[in-house]
């Protein structure tokens, strides 16, 4: 992250110029990706219109976000299970009710 800059990108043939603070070869990704995906989209529709290929891969894009923040609340959890579970060894190890606790907590 840095200053803002303006930066040109093409998204299914259209430029566009978009004011950003994140550095060019992300913007430019981040333009790669949503053309893979309109493309997937277009190759499995028979709509030509543009916008409902773009509404289209907007909800598949919103569907992979929404799957993936599943996974890592999942994963998270499993880490804190995981954590404390060994956190309570750990302290049976080294004398049980006689050592400090060790309290583990991870931001979601």
């Amino acid at each position: 992250m840095g200053k803002e800059r303006l930066v040109e990108i093409k998204v299914f043939g259209q430029t566009y110029t978009v004011k950003t603070d994140a550095e060019e070869d992300h913007i430019q990704e981040v333009a790669r990706y949503v053309n893979e995906k309109m493309d997937e989209v277009l190759k499995k529709t028979r709509s030509v219109s543009t916008l409902n290929v773009a509404i289209l891969t907007a909800l598949n894009i919103a569907d992979d976000l929404l799957k993936e923040k599943e996974k890592r609340v999942a994963l998270l959890k499993e880490i804190e299970m995981k954590s404390k579970d060994l956190a309570e060894k750990i302290d049976l190890r080294l004398g049980g009710e006689e050592s400090e606790k060790v309290s583990i907590t991870l931001k979601r």
